[in-house]
């Protein structure tokens, strides 16, 4: 179901309902006279397939599917505000936005150019401020733009949870979980946890989103993905709330025969300057776990000619060189066991990173989220 689909005085008067057991008090909420509500709810329960509430001469009482929609349906009015947007100002809104401009935002909606700027001309009427401006050939958002959107993604958000939790009234369990997968992630924590929630529910399609937290904490705070797996960082960013899941400790990786192996894992900081060394940019868990390393030893950190976060780039790059990096185990498996690249040794002083799951602070999971995020805490453990 297209959650734009269910009018927003719908919901409202149904949220109005399940407060005040009344009909009269849900009409005078919305301005609707009785009748119209009655019928808007009506519609909306046509829609749902399930009936919201009982119908009683003591009042209205809500049924299970009412108490699971109207605290959904609450907090997308909430980020929609109260200049009752339509669900298609919304929806040309929201493809203008995404696509970058009008040409763009009709090839991937079929809808005119002059409907979608009709749609976004009156919602920004209704808001009271522009919303877009010109750029060249294209829009981009204002700041007021850039809220709304990201209101709007994070109301849909909520919709599509509830529809997918009255599905389970009707007896089927649907969704889709977007997850944000960073480099240490991807090599055993999320494979392994999908598969196992795969199995236990193959009608719940997953989408895996790869790339690092700089790229994937935005869409994160849009509601685009649903929640983001790999290193926490030591002071979680604004709206985000971060999930310890267990401790990694990367080790120093070189190639197979680099001139340190000889010395059987026993290095220390002096000897680890004498190469060249690749890691991540600065700000990142992995460089700063690097850059204790050596200030832990009272040595100066080398100079790094190459700064990448790319797991695949470092192993390639590492197996044709004396360069050294340092990575988690789990990340070269493969590697180590076919004899490419060799472990140099353990990391000298306690240098570590809490890998976990990062939500934003309001992030309220279905059922089946939680349920995902139960496999992932049973895999890191």
């Amino acid at each position: 179901m297209d959650p734009l689909s269910l009018n927003s005085r719908h919901l409202r008067a149904m949220v109005a309902i399940v407060a005040t057991g009344r009909i009269s008090s849900a009409a005078r909420a919305v301005n609707l006279t009785q009748p119209a509500v009655t019928q808007g709810l009506a519609k909306l329960e046509a829609q749902i397939r399930l009936t919201l509430f009982d119908r009683r001469a003591d009042g209205m009482i809500p049924t299970d599917a009412a108490h699971i929609l109207a605290p959904r349906a609450e907090a997308a009015l909430r980020r929609i505000g109260r200049g009752h947007a339509t669900g298609a100002q919304i929806r040309a809104f929201l493809a203008v936005a995404d696509a970058g401009s009008y040409a763009a935002a009709a090839a991937a909606t079929g809808l005119s150019e002059a409907s979608l700027h009709r749609a976004v001309g009156d919602l920004s009427v209704g808001i009271g401020q522009r919303l877009v401006e010109r750029r060249g050939r294209g829009i981009a958002l204002t700041a007021r733009g850039l809220a709304v959107a990201r209101n709007f993604r994070l109301a849909l958000v909520e919709l599509r949870s509830g529809i997918a939790e009255l599905a389970a009234l009707h007896g089927r369990e649907v969704g889709r979980i977007v997850i944000g997968a960073m480099p240490l992630s991807r090599a055993r924590l999320l494979p392994q946890a999908i598969g196992l929630f795969h199995a236990r529910h193959p009608q719940v399609d997953l989408t895996i989103v790869e790339g690092s937290h700089a790229e994937l904490v935005g869409p994160l705070r849009d509601g685009e993905i649903d929640l983001m797996v790999g290193a926490l960082r030591a002071d979680a960013p604004d709206g985000i709330a971060q999930r310890p899941l267990f401790e990694d400790r990367p080790i120093i990786i070189g190639r197979a025969g680099h001139p340190l192996v000889a010395r059987g894992g026993t290095v220390d900081a002096r000897d680890l300057t004498s190469y060249p060394w690749i890691v991540p940019a600065p700000g990142t868990p992995l460089y700063a776990l690097w850059a204790s390393m050596f200030a832990a030893a009272g040595v100066a950190a080398p100079h790094v000619p190459i700064e990448c976060g790319s797991v695949i780039m470092v192993r390639q790059i590492l197996v044709g060189s004396d360069f050294l990096t340092l990575l988690s185990t789990d990340q070269v498996r493969v590697e180590l066991e076919a004899g490419w690249l060799t472990a140099i040794g353990d990391v000298p002083g306690e240098v570590r990173r809490t890998i976990g799951i990062s939500t934003r602070d309001d992030w309220r999971p279905t059922a089946l989220q939680r349920r995902f995020v139960e496999t992932l805490s049973g895999q890191g453990e």
